[in-house]
């Protein structure tokens, strides 16, 4: 198998994806070559030449058609192809007679700003648009308008061209809701598959004794941290809260309500000890997401999750089963429901149960690995 991913300058899910994919296929006895592209080296390339690579790399598909001619892989899995591999990567594989499978772990196809969020609110704007130049007017990617329209071009280049059609044999999507958002955006339903993301190795299920609640992510607006704590502040009687992470939204933690403690960025055996003691945790990104791992983590560990109900987190926490919903963005509706399950510590154990459940019935490594290895044959077969 050649899996391929283009790193990104601060190393977030998908590089753990990459890095956990080629991990499990080892571990089950395939040959894995990896061909990596790194967005640190972006800063080392002239304006002009970086918008070019972005729509159509030359550099990529002679580096990765060397390494097809000598490797002969059965497939070629791609994580990222933005900025610097592009989709350009594709045609090196169609010249090899390579099946292409690629993972959507985001919103980019349809999206220049990659999550359908701006302004402080979700935005389907492009969603279905031949040229997403509303990314650009709008300078979704990184508050660029230059940049945007980088994208924008590149994206409706490639729809032109045909290429997110025909030079793709399989797409994988995390949940049913990208699913349904990707084939809106004009992907054949055909080629996408579901492959949930996976927690490895299994930290087990913990006690929970520990009576606080916890929230884990980036400390930044989209994530609902402001809302997070403003729903403590609402509440008479607030339970223990612990908060993991950091962000641009740092200075909130300068004043924070009766309860909460801030813990900074930890590492992740700590992070999987901390949700093995808590009683709940709260995820209450205003984002759709892809499918959060800190979700994942918290079912292995038998954590209910109190998430906003949009997007993934609609689909992967089932209200009232494995956590709770609440009104994205809606610090009153987090404090009611907060509220609730600190006064319910029973549901909130069969709630964790259910969640564990959960997990080992479809966020395992060999589940996963599973799913992986039939989306490849089928890309062989669609190929053939």
């Amino acid at each position: 198998m050649l899996v391929a991913h283009n790193s990104y300058q601060q190393a977030g899910g998908e590089d753990a994806a990459f890095a956990a994919d080629g991990a499990i296929l080892r571990q089950h006895g395939h040959e894995v070559i990896e061909y990596r592209e790194d967005n640190r080296e972006v800063d080392r390339i002239g304006r002009a030449t970086l918008a070019a690579r972005t729509i159509w790399s030359r550099a990529s598909v002679r580096r990765l058609g060397e390494v097809l001619r000598r490797a002969r892989p059965d497939v070629a899995h791609f994580h990222n192809t933005f900025l610097l591999i592009s989709p350009s990567a594709y045609y090196a594989c169609r010249d090899a007679g390579v099946p292409v499978v690629q993972t959507l772990h985001n919103y980019r196809l349809l999206c220049p700003g990659s999550n359908f969020y701006r302004d402080g609110h979700v935005c389907e704007a492009c969603l279905g648009r031949r040229a997403p130049y509303l990314g650009a007017v709008h300078g979704c990617y990184r508050g660029s308008r230059a940049q945007s329209g980088v994208v924008a071009a590149m994206l409706a280049v490639h729809r032109w061209l045909g290429t997110w059609q025909d030079r793709v044999d399989r797409y994988i999507v995390l949940t049913q809701f990208a699913r349904r958002k990707f084939i809106a955006g004009g992907l054949p339903p055909h080629k996408i598959a579901i492959r949930p993301n996976f927690v490895h190795p299994d930290p087990g299920p913990g006690e929970h004794r520990g009576g606080y609640a916890l929230y884990v992510g980036r400390l930044s607006p989209d994530k609902g941290i402001a809302t997070l704590l403003e729903a403590w502040r609402r509440l008479a009687d607030p339970p223990p809260l612990k908060v993991v992470g950091s962000g641009p939204l740092d200075p909130l933690m300068a004043d924070l309500p009766r309860g909460v403690e801030w813990l900074g960025y930890q590492p992740k055996p700590r992070v999987l000890a901390l949700m093995q003691e808590a009683a709940f945790l709260v995820f209450p990104s205003e984002l759709y997401e892809g499918f959060p791992m800190t979700i994942a983590e918290a079912f292995a560990t038998g954590l209910p999750v109190l998430a906003s109900g949009h997007g993934a987190m609609h689909e992967i926490v089932a209200d009232g089963r494995t956590g709770r919903h609440v009104a994205p963005g809606d610090a009153e509706h987090l404090a009611s429901v907060v509220a609730w399950a600190a006064r319910h510590p029973a549901a909130l154990r069969e709630m964790g149960k259910r969640a564990r459940a959960e997990f080992e019935a479809r966020y395992t490594s060999e589940r996963s690995y599973e799913a992986l290895v039939r989306i490849y044959d089928e890309a062989i077969a669609a190929r053939r």
